[in-house]
């Protein structure tokens, strides 16, 4: 899977987290939607935000940076870069959260039912991989 990363022109200290559509479709659990969505280390956020500072989004405190098709945050409800990437999957020049950290995350947007179906769908796959069933 590659993200063309190298559109942001930016050379990532700590390898970007791989959130959201991208991530189920790494899992083979859904196709992605149009945008990327990233969560970044703090020293990376910071150089992003300074570099693209008219492109940011502030919700509820989580700032992300909206730029290439790429919503790049620093923290989602408040979980950081660190909380978020335990058990991440490397690859190349990225890292895609683990699927406990995806099912975290769908959980705590479950209200939203597009979320809530995503929510349904990694609890499916984590089933089928203790169980070998879903």
């Amino acid at each position: 899977m590659e993200l063309g990363l190298e559109v942001l022109q930016y050379a990532f200290l700590h390898k970007p987290l791989l959130i959201g559509g991208k991530a189920m479709e790494y899992y083979g659990l859904r196709k992605a939607g149009a945008d990327i969505d990233l969560v970044v280390h703090e020293e990376d956020h910071c150089a992003l935000l300074s570099k693209y500072p008219h492109n940011a989004k502030d919700l509820c405190g989580d700032i992300g940076i909206c730029e290439f098709g790429y919503e790049i945050w620093n923290q989602i409800c408040r979980f950081d870069y660190e909380y978020l990437r335990s058990n991440a999957i490397e690859e190349f020049d990225f890292l895609v959260v683990s699927l406990e950290r995806l099912l975290f995350l769908k959980a705590l947007a479950i209200g939203i039912p597009k979320y809530h179906k995503d929510l349904e769908m990694v609890v499916g796959l984590v089933l089928k991989k203790a169980y070998g069933k879903a």
